[in-house]
C-alpha cells in the first residue's frame, strides 16, 4: 500500500505517534493506502511552523505581485498534475474519474483568479470631518489559518479557501478528512516545488478529536474556515467564539430544485437528474427536493425515472459510468436508513430503494438511484440531508406555494428554477432564501462568483472577490497633519 506522510514545514514527516490509519477504495471496499494519524504534537509543529512563517522569514517580505506570481506557478503546476492528483481522488472517494478530472483541470483557475487579485487589494483615502488630519485604510492579513475539508470534493473544497487565503498573505494548516487525505498530501508536494517558503503551508492528517480540536483551539490560529457537516460546524463555531476567531462556514444543504409547467421539459428533466444524482448526491447543492407543478406532476416524474434507471454504474475509473459508489461506508448505512425513514413516513418508492447488487458494482458501497414521490415538505426526508442520490418529489400549485414549500428548511445554500417566464425567474430569485439560485441550470460555479449559505448553511462567502476579504482585517491609520494638540485639561 501507499503511505502518506504529513507535510510540515516543506518536509514530509512522520506523525509523532508513529500510527498510522488506512484509506478504503469506495469501489473495492478494500484498503488502498496507509495515511499518518497525526495529533496535538503535529497540530502544535504545523502551527508554530505557520507562525513563523508569517511573521519571519521570505513570506512576509514578499511583496502582493510576488506572492500572486507563486500562486500563478502553483496553478500551472497543478494543471500538470491533475490526471493524476484525480486518479488518487478516485481511489479515495470514489467520484467518477470524469468528474474528478474535470474538477482538477478547472483549479488552476482558482489560483490564477487570486494570484491576479493579490496585487490589486487597496486602501482607502476617508474625507475626514476633522481639519489637519490624514485618515487611511489598511487591509492587512488576519495570520494562521486553519483549513477543514470534507471528503467529498477535497481539492476543490481545499482551493476556494487556500487560494484567497494565501492571496491575503495567511500562512495555513489543512486537516483534510481522514476518510479522503490523500490528495491533499500529494498535492502539498508542489509548493516547495514552485518556491513558497518553508511553513506557508502544512497539513496534518487525522480525526477530528485528536487533529480538528486542537487546531481550531490553538491560541496561534486566527480563523477558521470549514466546509462539511452542520453539527461540527456548530461545535467549531463555538469553540472559535470562545477566542474571537475568525470564523467561515460551508455546511449542509436541502436544495429545492422548482420546476414550473412553462419550463423547457427537455432541459429540466436532465437539470433534476443531474442535480442529485451527479456526484452520487453527494455534494452540498444537490437538488434533493424536486418540486413540480402540479399540471405536470405525473408525465414529468415518469421522465424523470426513466432517465434515473438508465443510468450506468460501476467503476468510477471507467469513461462510461455515470453513478459512482458512496465514498465511506458510515455514509452507506445512513442513506440507506434515511431510505427506510422515507418508507415508514409514507413516501411512495418510484425507483431504487435498494443497495446495488449489480455485477459491475462489485464489492463497492454502492445505492440504486432512489426517487420518492408523495413527499410532503414536514417529512424527515425532506428536511434533513441524505447526502447521497436520493430524490423527495414534492407538489406544488403557484408561485406561492412553489416560494414557501422552498424557504420551510432550515438550510438555504442553493436552489434551482426551470421556467421559460423572465419575470418569474426574477420574482423567485429574490424570493428564495438561498445563497444561490439557479435558473434554468443547476450546480454552476466560478472562481469569480461567491458561494456560500444562508440560514443554517452557514456563514461567509467564498470564491470571487468577496473571499479574500474574509481572509483580511482593516486597519485605519490617523496622522497628524497640524491640528492643534492642546491642554487637555483646559476647556476652551
Amino acid at each position: 500500500m501507499e503511505r502518506y506522510r504529513l507535510y510540515i514545514d516543506a518536509t514530509q514527516c512522520e506523525p509523532a505517534s508513529g500510527e498510522w490509519f488506512t484509506s478504503d477504495n469506495p469501489f473495492t471496499g478494500e484498503p488502498w493506502a496507509q495515511v499518518a494519524r497525526g495529533g496535538a504534537p503535529d497540530v502544535e509543529r504545523a502551527v508554530q511552523a505557520a507562525q513563523r512563517a508569517f511573521t519571519t522569514g521570505a513570506w512576509p517580505a514578499l511583496s502582493a505581485s510576488a506572492r500572486g506570481l507563486l500562486l500563478h506557478r502553483l496553478g500551472d503546476r497543478l494543471a500538470e498534475e491533475a490526471e493524476c492528483l484525480a486518479s488518487i481522488e478516485v481511489r479515495d472517494n470514489g467520484k467518477l474519474y470524469s468528474e474528478m478530472h474535470a474538477q482538477l483541470g478547472y483549479l488552476p483557475q482558482w489560483f490564477r483568479y487570486y494570484g491576479g487579485l493579490a496585487d490589486k487589494i487597496q486602501g482607502s483615502v476617508i474625507p475626514l470631518d476633522k481639519k489637519g488630519y490624514f485618515n487611511y485604510t489598511r487591509h492587512e492579513p488576519l495570520g494562521e489559518v486553519a483549513i477543514i475539508t470534507p471528503w467529498n470534493s477535497p481539492l476543490m473544497l481545499l482551493a476556494w479557501k487556500l487560494a484567497p487565503a494565501l492571496a491575503a498573505g495567511c500562512t495555513v494548516v489543512i486537516k483534510p478528512s481522514e476518510f479522503t487525505s490523500a490528495s491533499t498530501l500529494a498535492f502539498a508536494r508542489l509548493f516547495k516545488e514552485v518556491g513558497f517558503p518553508p511553513g506557508v503551508v502544512n497539513v496534518v492528517t487525522g480525526f477530528g478529536n485528536e487533529v480538528g480540536a486542537p487546531l481550531v483551539s490553538h491560541p496561534l490560529v486566527r480563523k477558521i474556515t470549514f466546509t462539511g457537516a452542520n453539527a461540527t460546524g456548530r461545535r467549531i463555531n463555538e469553540q472559535a467564539a470562545r477566542d474571537f476567531k475568525h470564523v467561515s462556514l460551508e455546511l449542509g444543504g436541502k436544495s429545492p430544485n422548482i420546476v414550473f409547467a412553462d419550463a423547457n421539459l427537455d432541459d429540466a428533466v436532465n437539470g433534476a437528474v443531474a442535480g442529485i444524482f451527479a456526484a452520487t448526491g453527494q455534494t452540498c447543492i444537490a437538488g434533493s427536493r424536486l418540486l413540480v407543478q402540479d399540471s405536470i406532476h405525473d408525465a414529468f416524474v415518469h421522465r424523470v425515472v426513466q432517465l434515473a434507471e438508465s443510468a450506468r454504474m460501476g467503476d468510477p475509473m471507467q469513461k462510461d459510468t455515470q453513478i459512482g459508489p458512496i465514498t465511506t461506508r458510515p455514509q452507506y448505512d445512513k442513506v440507506l436508513s434515511y431510505i427506510d425513514i422515507a418508507r415508514e413516513e409514507g413516501a411512495t418508492l418510484e425507483l431504487g430503494g435498494k443497495a446495488a447488487v449489480r455485477r459491475e458494482c462489485g464489492n463497492g458501497w454502492f445505492i440504486e438511484p432512489t426517487i420518492f414521490t408523495g413527499v410532503r415538505n414536514s417529512m424527515r426526508i425532506a428536511q434533513e440531508e441524505v447526502f447521497g442520490p436520493v430524490l423527495s418529489v414534492i407538489r406544488f400549485r403557484d408561485e406561492d406555494e412553489a416560494v414557501e414549500i422552498a424557504n420551510d428548511v432550515r438550510f438555504g445554500l442553493g436552489a434551482g428554477v426551470w421556467t421559460s417566464d423572465i419575470g418569474r425567474a426574477f420574482r423567485m430569485a429574490e424570493r428564495i432564501q438561498s445563497g444561490t439560485v439557479w435558473v434554468n441550470t443547476y450546480r454552476a460555479v466560478s472562481y469569480m462568483s461567491p458561494f456560500g449559505g444562508y440560514k443554517d448553511s452557514g456563514l461567509g462567502r467564498e470564491n470571487g472577490i468577496e473571499a479574500i476579504n474574509d481572509f483580511f482585517q482593516t486597519k485605519s491609520v490617523w496622522i497628524n497633519t497640524g491640528a492643534p494638540t492642546g491642554n487637555p485639561f483646559v476647556i476652551r
